[in-house]
């Protein structure tokens, strides 16, 4: 045997008694000290006040906006939210002060610019966390039946607490505190999640299917999805109608998301971003050569330009791209994609800002499984030049709700006289083949009038993007042994 490990494994196997005796030895014994010069062998960064050049600046800053930008993009957004004082319709949206949330009270219209890729299965709901200011209460009301999830994550978007009828959440108060809350919970909290960075977001999602009757109930049970500090609660669900809330302006416009990140002022934000979230386990030492190279920049101005340089550079060759669902995920048959780390992505870099920059604040996969395609059965770009067809035999398992939607090249909906952006578990038009299997009709102009209640309509001679969720997903998804068809052009 010439390897130490196969000379162990002789060892053990020839020797159970002394195999057992060592077992045990390993497990009570104490942890070993670090040898006296591990400071000086492992220090624990660049050394302060070294002089460093441009180009290694580029190079760190470059790193450094690749997988910080989701980081960014939510901390910006409570900087935004700090501004406000009032829960108000801004235009489509709801806008809240941080530690509150406002509630639309039907599905999001197109004309909505503040996250990508909304769906229109659900009523939202949305409001920024600042837990340093203050614990948070969530109120959760009875849903009945009805599915519904709260999405409730950290400023690196991934999640730090259940509330959703795949847990068997009760109706109740939730109390939501940062890491270094020491305070006491007040009787009538039913649970504390506790975050690890002070800033977050939270979305609700309630469902509702395309009825004006299941809208009247709709707005009736989230008129107590609630949000509010610890201090203002007293034990009472409290409630609002959102239908009357004071409307302003949109601050949001144009056919793009928010650049809710800018590349000029990405180093400003930063430092605030990192204190924030503290390094992670095995980050300290990024941690520490980036904010080596900030303190250099603010000594330098060339180092400062240089870095931001390499934002500018690093938004478009990198950042970018992975705007496009075709570039990034895991690869599925037909072309569809995936990923499976949503709102779980820890030290996965390249999905998370991937999965921010394309579709932004999406849940665990237990929760919900995503599926993207912008590619026909040949690998050809979707067009609203063509027709195309997606045939489900089964529709997806799920235990919740499923989902196609349709977004334009910007990853929004495309307007139509049908005001339909997705097809799926809330429809009461579909049409079932023969078979048991459902075809929908994915083009520009209407089909029969024995298909049109299948139809989605897609933007005229545009490119555009085809979208599935599967809510509460049976094992058949999260397994991958369910994965979607083919979307097939016709002849």
């Amino acid at each position: 045997m010439t390897s130490s490990a196969g000379m162990k494994y002789v060892l053990f196997a020839g020797t159970p008694a002394l195999a057992v005796f060592i077992a045990l030895s390993l497990a009570q014994a104490e942890p070993l000290a670090p040898s006296p010069e591990w400071a000086q062998a492992m220090p624990s960064g660049p050394v302060a006040g070294t002089k460093i050049t441009e180009e290694y600046a580029k190079l760190v800053a470059r790193d450094a906006y690749f997988w910080a930008w989701p980081l960014v993009n939510v901390y910006n957004r409570r900087l935004t939210y700090e501004k406000v004082s009032e829960i108000v319709m801004a235009g489509p949206v709801p806008a809240a002060p941080l530690n509150h949330l406002g509630m639309l009270t039907n599905y999001i219209v197109p004309e909505e610019r503040i996250v990508a890729c909304p769906n229109q299965d659900v009523v939202y709901g949305a409001g920024s966390l600042a837990l340093d200011v203050s614990p948070v209460v969530v109120q959760v009301p009875d849903f009945g039946d009805r599915f519904w999830v709260y999405q409730i994550v950290d400023v690196r978007t991934d999640s730090f607490a259940d509330l959703g009828k795949m847990y068997g959440t009760t109706p109740g108060f939730y109390l939501l505190v940062g890491p270094n809350w020491n305070g006491v919970v007040p009787s009538g909290i039913s649970k504390v999640f506790r975050a690890s960075t002070s800033t977050g977001y939270v979305i609700p999602r309630v469902f509702q299917d395309d009825t004006p009757e299941d809208n009247k109930l709709v707005r009736e049970v989230t008129q107590e999805v609630m949000m509010y500090p610890l201090a203002e609660f007293d034990g009472k669900m409290k409630s609002r109608d959102w239908s009357q809330l004071p409307k302003t302006a949109s601050a949001s416009g144009g056919d793009e998301e928010v650049k809710w990140v800018v590349p000029e002022n990405f180093f400003d934000v930063l430092p605030l971003v990192l204190a924030d979230a503290p390094p992670m386990p095995g980050e300290e030492a990024r941690y520490a050569e980036v904010m080596a190279v900030l303190a250099a920049a603010e000594k330098d101005a060339k180092i400062k330009a240089a870095m931001t340089e390499a934002a500018v550079e690093a938004d478009k060759e990198l950042v970018k791209p992975v705007f496009e669902f075709r570039n990034w995920g895991l690869q599925l048959p037909h072309n569809w994609s995936t990923q499976s780390n949503g709102a779980a992505f820890g030290t996965d870099y390249f999905t998370r800002t991937a999965v921010a920059k394309s579709n932004i604040f999406v849940n665990k996969p237990n929760e919900t499984k995503y599926f993207y395609q912008d590619l026909d059965n040949a690998g050809q770009r979707l067009n609203g030049a063509n027709q195309y067809t997606v045939t489900f035999a089964p529709t997806p398992p799920v235990r919740g709700f499923w989902s196609l939607t349709l977004y334009n090249e910007f990853h929004f909906f495309s307007p139509n006289d049908l005001r339909r952006y997705s097809l799926g578990t809330k429809n009461k038009t579909l049409k079932y083949n023969s078979d048991g299997s459902l075809t929908i009709y994915v083009q520009a102009d209407p089909p029969s009038e024995a298909q049109r209640g299948n139809w989605l309509p897609a933007p005229k001679d545009a490119n555009f993007s085809l979208f599935m969720r599967s809510y509460w997903p049976k094992v058949e998804i999260t397994d991958g042994s369910w994965t979607p068809p083919a979307v097939v052009r016709a002849n």
